[in-house]
């Protein structure tokens, strides 16, 4: 039982200390000032531990208080060090934006894969930064955590699951660092989610009758979206692979594009021919853009590459529905199954695909750039592109 009572320490003004027991005091300077201190010992020494003004921490406040810290002290903790080293955390508190960009300094060199690396970042910058990027670490919550994800959650189920887990990430590392008390919620943001319907493992892509339409919309008003989107119509290539695209990969004397292996699904190099169509949509972005080797093709902001969501919102402000620019490569294969004589081979070459018959890639590496040049003009006239 203390000594002091809340009566007294409302009634005591002198100045010095007054003890309520156990090392508690209430102590009262010469102008005034009031507040909790507790002595203690630790390895020897007496140590005093303020634990704040008796203005705002009541009687039973200040005795709870010294009862945590000497609990510390079996434990070899010293109160008044814990103390700083807790203000030098929070001194050095980093944003959700900061620590995400740690993060990826400490385990980059870990990946093997270049894209994982590039992505791994991208995709916070996409979907996270702009709505917990300027977060204190220490402050980012669950209910942020799932507002984020909620417009992808079924819209883009893949991509929505990886940005959670790199934000578990993100927030463990913090844990760890001292700068958070718990880990990541992330059993509370899956609760506050819609649960996620399966989807078939096709992309929704817009009709090849409807692409010449597409095509029409994205003239005009040349974007680095709006050229991107046109140059994945004419080449067929993967969302990623052009926006990856640079000026050092292309070949305007000979009308290649030559995308390194490094950047391919396959880990294989892939050589796309082009057509009059899609240099004249790399004329106009080096006009606007005045790109220049090692630089991206369609720049985002600050020069990096274009985001994924970039290019679905570009497609669906011009068509609307669920269509995907991943489906637009279908549209293409489906054209060419359809509408032409081109052997199959040489529209699944022409879509980097894996080609299983030995004979037929001996024939398609003789002869594929050939079949494809003249299948991506013929790709392009049927969509309308202009030359």
């Amino acid at each position: 039982m203390g000594k002091l009572t809340v009566m007294a320490v409302k009634a005591l003004s002198t100045p010095g200390r007054h003890a309520d027991g156990d090392g508690l005091y209430l102590v009262i300077k010469a102008g005034g000032t009031r507040s909790w201190v507790l002595l203690h010992q630790l390895n020897g020494r007496r140590r005093e531990f303020g634990l704040g003004p008796a203005k705002s921490i009541s009687l039973a406040e200040a005795r709870q208080r010294a009862v945590e810290t000497r609990k510390q002290v079996p434990a070899g903790v010293d109160p008044v060090e814990a103390k700083r080293a807790s203000r030098r955390i929070l001194a050095a508190m980093p944003t959700f934006r900061e620590a995400a960009l740690a993060v990826h300094r400490e385990r980059e060199r870990h990946w093997k894969n270049p894209k994982h690396r590039a992505q791994w970042l991208s995709s916070l910058e996409t979907y996270a930064f702009p709505t917990i990027g300027a977060l204190p670490i220490d402050k980012v919550a669950g209910p942020a955590i799932r507002d984020l994800l909620a417009p992808i959650w079924n819209d883009r189920q893949e991509t929505a699951r990886r940005v959670l887990q790199r934000v578990k990430t993100v927030l463990d590392w913090a844990h760890a660092k001292g700068h958070r008390q718990e880990e990541a919620p992330l059993r509370s943001v899956k609760t506050g989610l819609a649960k996620q319907t399966k989807r078939s493992g096709n992309f929704a892509a817009l009709p090849y009758k409807q692409v010449a339409g597409l095509t029409a919309k994205l003239a005009g008003n040349d974007t680095a979206g709006r050229l991107a989107l046109r140059f994945v119509i004419l080449t067929a290539a993967r969302s990623g692979e052009v926006r990856g695209a640079t000026w050092g990969e292309i070949d305007l004397v000979n009308a290649i594009w030559t995308i390194p292996a490094g950047r391919m699904k396959a880990q294989k190099e892939h050589v796309v021919p082009l057509s009059g169509a899609s240099l004249a949509v790399l004329r106009t972005a080096e006009r606007i853009r005045k790109g220049i080797a090692g630089e991206p093709i369609f720049p985002g902001l600050k020069g990096k590459p274009l985001s994924d969501m970039t290019m679905l919102k570009t497609l669906r402000t011009a068509v609307g529905g669920a269509s995907t620019v991943h489906g637009l490569r279908s549209s293409f294969r489906v054209w060419a199954a359809e509408a032409t004589a081109f052997p199959s081979e040489a529209a699944e070459a022409a879509l980097a695909h894996v080609i299983p018959s030995k004979n037929v890639k001996a024939y398609l590496r003789s002869n594929y750039l050939d079949i494809r040049r003249t299948m991506m003009t013929d790709w392009a006239i049927f969509v309308g592109a202009p030359t």
